[in-house]
């Protein structure tokens, strides 16, 4: 367990090679409860020099550390034994993560059942990296090795923060880097605490570091630094523009995946029940604080009426509550800051379009950052609700005429993650998916995501893809090795 007091919550330290180190300011910052405002635990604000104990530590398990010499063989026995560590401490972890992000208690426990078969995925996936042999015109064996990059700095996000951790971590230890993970200061909690279980696995020290702090200094000197050989991170187009920026200072390698303005479109010969169902979930879940969320609903034109009064039927069922309540489907926003920035698009929302349900922080609670499941229609595309990520539980319900219509205005967004279409007509469904410019398109669904699958998009929502092989691949170099077989000396006088 990481360094405690007696107060009434939790004190977390840094986990650098392998042991809980105090930061160098000794500066610490509060981490709370959404759903009562209450603190619950106090986490080291990193600087500069702790990130450089991070790097060191890493460079070195990397460079000389036994990790070096590790089988992929051993590594993904590791992997394994990580996966088995959070299923067996799942209960603790979701109650957790619910109360340090506040997602409802059932979504918790799906996001921790997945990242166990995250880290179990890639500890099969580990022996699998192959090389290949490259026919070439001489007497000669010319063939490829793949080997991992290196030092691999990773920025968490808020809104999944475990599960967020292990798409990173666990594709990056398969290959055989080793890492510093930077969790989002909002929610670093389960990261912390799965740390616990490093040593207990055979995780050498330095393989593994965590550095908590904020992304103007903990995260900026670790995408600075030119010990680390790649960034991988998980957040706003914003901040992931500035990341590409100060990284292109060391050349060193980047995946982004940021944000998204996705369609959800619906055509009339859709499945009715299993279209409102798909609308709703696809903007609502975790509140709306998803980066693939389906906030721009295109309706077409001869359903649009009863479309959007079917939604707003269904959305008053939707069930606000304490997030350790298991009949919660929707818990607080994740801060004050969220909270703050989603109402200023409501405020914004009810100037430019009309609302159906919501739009307001919902009487019954006195603490907590609680906002409505929000409808807004008869939404015009150019509207900034339609175009700015939100990042909250607020639909944008447009009309549209044609399918040409459609793929329009799905593609008429400065994002590109994520879409869905809803059709009974395979033909239409496959000539939307093709004409849609996004990295991830469901039919009939919304919100599916598997660890066989890449995850990644197009446009600002970023570059490089997660999970998969894929994911895999973004943390391996390629080496071309030249074998000459003629005895002959090189004649070039």
């Amino acid at each position: 367990m990481s360094s405690s007091t007696k107060t009434e919550f939790q004190t977390y330290d840094n986990f650098i090679n392998g042991e809980w180190t105090k930061n160098a300011s000794g500066e610490m910052f509060p981490v709370y409860d959404p759903s009562t405002e209450e603190v619950i635990a106090q986490v080291a604000s990193s600087n500069q020099a702790d990130v450089e104990k991070a790097v060191k530590a890493a460079r070195a398990a990397f460079d000389s550390g036994p990790w070096a010499t590790t089988s992929a063989q051993d590594r993904g026995r590791i992997l394994f034994k990580l996966a088995e560590k959070i299923r067996q401490n799942s209960a603790r972890l979701a109650e957790l993560e619910c109360r340090n992000t506040g997602k409802p208690i059932v979504e918790a426990e799906y996001d921790i059942a997945d990242v166990a078969t995250c880290f179990e995925y890639y500890g099969g996936l580990a022996t699998k990296v192959l090389g290949s042999v490259n026919p070439v015109p001489a007497n000669a064996l010319s063939f490829t090795l793949r080997e991992p990059v290196g030092v691999a700095g990773q920025i968490i996000p808020w809104n999944y923060p475990l599960l967020m951790a292990a798409w990173k971590l666990a594709p990056a230890l398969a290959a055989g880097c080793t890492c510093i993970l930077k969790p989002a200061e909002q929610t670093p909690l389960t990261a912390l605490e799965f740390a616990n279980c490093f040593a207990e696995v055979g995780l050498p020290p330095g393989v593994v570091n965590i550095i908590n702090g904020l992304g103007e200094t903990a995260g900026a000197a670790l995408v600075a630094h030119p010990g680390v050989d790649k960034i991988a991170f998980t957040g706003s187009a914003a901040v992931g523009k500035l990341i590409v920026k100060s990284a292109a200072d060391t050349l060193k390698r980047v995946t982004l995946e940021l944000g998204g303005k996705s369609p959800n479109i619906f055509f009339t010969d859709a499945d009715w029940e299993a279209s409102i169902d798909g609308a709703l979930f696809g903007v609502f879940i975790n509140q709306g604080e998803v980066c693939s969320a389906g906030s721009r609903i295109l309706v077409e034109k001869k359903i649009y009426p009863q479309f959007v009064e079917a939604m707003t039927e269904k959305a008053k069922r939707i069930k606000l509550g304490a997030p350790l309540d298991r009949e919660t489907k929707m818990g607080p926003l994740v801060s004050k800051e969220q909270y703050d920035r989603v109402s200023s698009y409501l405020e914004l929302g009810k100037k430019e379009a009309k609302v159906a349900i919501g739009g307001n922080r919902p009487r019954e609670f006195g603490k907590g950052f609680y906002l409505e499941p929000t409808i807004f229609y008869d939404v015009d595309n150019t509207a900034r609700i339609a175009r700015e990520e939100i990042f909250g539980p607020v639909a944008t319900v447009i009309p549209f005429e044609a399918e040409s219509d459609a793929i329009r205005i799905a593609n008429d967004t400065l994002y590109g993650l994520a879409a869905a279409v809803w059709t009974r007509d395979i033909y239409k469904a496959f000539r939307v998916v093709k004409s849609l410019r996004a990295g991830i398109v469901w039919v009939n669904h919304m919100q599916p995501t598997y660890v066989e699958a890449p995850w990644g998009g197009y446009k600002q929502s970023g570059f490089g893809r997660e999970l998969g092989p894929w994911g895999l691949e973004e943390y391996l170099e390629t080496k071309q090795v030249f074998v000459n077989l003629d005895e002959a000396p090189i004649n070039w006088y």
